[in-house]
């Protein structure tokens, strides 16, 4: 088996969205200075989320931007794939054999609210009620419902330069729209921001602001060129927050949040995890916290916490 060294090329899956390119890009700069003798070829993948114009539930969700992606790794058409970490279904609603590799530095997690050109700044409290609110995130929706119950939610589709086009044309079927800040300033956006949401109140996305590289399980010398490229405090915050992602067996349709913090003095991770009601009810909260060397256990113990509160019924399961 070839050593990590020996690697002198390395293709690597991209959706072709300009925000993946962007994000694409900067992994691209960082892997070309650590390994500059080696070749990064970049290979564009459609997925079948790109593809669909309807509601992403009716094509199985998130993984809708990952199947494909994964079929090219997995079949050995590319040695790497590249994707936000909050699009990346968990790991028991995924094909098996695929690791993450590398994890990027963690950028701002909160969500914008997002106006046509030419209106004046507000914030959400001050929209008028029956203002059509775009986003198709379960998250956002269970979010909007609890804390502005007068504000309709709107599903939205598209890539996020395409939905911002579509919004100021007035054809995006709403009136203004909730949208990732890492995204807007992916794309020299964030000017666009009319309220930058307190994520204290408006609860994240687990994996947001985070950008993940996987490879093949089976492909143990991709993992150790990659992996020198991780940003390790990123990945304990992410570790800690997909295993209480998984822990819920949380998917396309579940409103959830989690989200993590490190205490870099004393090496504690500590997890904040919520399951919000899809009908706007109060959302159940649980908070663990432990060592960073221990974070996926510490995501699983809340998660845990969650379930034996009553998380099953929000998630539409049986208790």
């Amino acid at each position: 088996m070839p050593s990590a060294t020996d690697l002198t090329t390395v293709r690597l899956g991209t959706r072709p969205s300009p925000m993946a390119l962007e994000q694409t890009g900067r992994f691209a700069d960082a892997f070309r200075a650590r390994y500059p003798q080696a070749v990064l070829d970049i290979v564009e993948i459609v997925s079948e989320g790109d593809r669909h114009r309807g509601p992403l539930s009716a094509i199985g969700g998130k993984g809708a931007f990952t199947r494909n992606a994964d079929r090219y790794l997995l079949d050995g058409r590319v040695q790497a794939t590249i994707a936000c970490a909050k699009d990346v279904p968990g790991p028991h609603d995924r094909s098996p054999g695929i690791a993450i590799a590398a994890v990027l530095p963690r950028e701002d997690i909160r969500d914008a609210l997002i106006l046509p050109t030419g209106r004046l700044m507000t914030t959400l409290a001050d929209l008028p009620p029956g203002t059509r609110v775009g986003t198709s995130a379960p998250r956002r929706s269970a979010l909007l419902k609890a804390l502005h119950p007068t504000l309709v939610q709107v599903p939205i589709r598209g890539n996020a330069d395409s939905r911002l086009r579509a919004l100021d044309e007035g054809t995006l079927g709403a009136d203004v729209m909730i949208a990732a800040l890492a995204g807007l300033r992916r794309l020299g956006q964030e000017h666009r921001a009319s309220e930058i949401l307190d994520p204290a109140v408006w609860l994240p996305a687990a994996g947001a602001g985070t950008v993940i590289v996987e490879h093949r399980a089976s492909d143990p010398a991709t993992g150790e060129l990659l992996a020198p490229l991780t940003h390790a405090p990123t990945r304990i915050l992410l570790d800690a927050e997909r295993a209480a992602l998984a822990t819920l067996h949380g998917g396309c349709l579940t409103a959830a949040s989690a989200h993590a913090t490190l205490d870099a003095t004393s090496g504690v991770v500590t997890v904040h995890a919520a399951v919000l009601d899809p009908a706007g009810g109060d959302p159940l909260r649980a908070c663990a916290s432990g060592p960073a060397t221990s974070a996926r256990a510490v995501g699983q113990r809340v998660g845990r916490q969650l379930l034996g509160a009553g998380a099953a019924r929000l998630l539409g399961r049986p208790a």
